[in-house]
């Protein structure tokens, strides 16, 4: 029997949205198969997603410094800050409002992580990005929720 199998199936959803990359999109899916609601599952999704935040704004540059004095995964930490580096312009025009939206749209490559990473190398301050990168990660959830259950047609 793994660890997985003996942690509450809500812990289980809590912590699959913490994982960078899979974040609410794998962990609201995975909710719903093991027979939770589907609001259920995203609002422990959401919550779980923002437990990562505050220590990704304090901590991610230092890290990043930290790595870089000492040539300690160069190409990583440049893959990382690339995309941020290269949306700058665009995430600052529109401040608050952009890091909502690279949080909320639900693709590869957005969410809370990347939402965070751009914020702290943006130096945003914590009580502006917080709030932006919670109220980024309830639209992706209601997103995710809606398109993974039906409730968006397109066309």
């Amino acid at each position: 029997m793994s660890w997985f199998e003996v942690i509450s199936r809500e812990l289980q959803v809590i912590f699959i949205s913490m994982v960078p990359i899979v974040e609410l999109r794998g962990a609201i899916p995975y909710g719903v198969s093991l027979g939770m609601s589907s609001v259920h599952a995203t609002i422990l999704a959401v919550l779980g997603g923002m437990v990562p935040v505050p220590f990704i704004l304090l901590l991610i540059r230092p890290i990043l410094n930290y790595f870089h004095a000492r040539n300690i995964a160069r190409n990583l930490i440049h893959g990382l800050t690339r995309t941020t580096v290269r949306n700058k312009a665009k995430i600052q025009r529109y401040g608050f409002w952009g890091i909502i939206l690279v949080v909320a749209i639900p693709l590869p490559g957005t969410g809370v992580w990347s939402g965070s990473l751009a914020a702290a190398l943006l130096d945003l301050r914590m009580k502006r990005a917080l709030p932006a990168i919670l109220i980024g990660n309830m639209i992706a959830g209601l997103l995710v929720l809606l398109i993974s259950y039906g409730f968006v047609l397109i066309g």
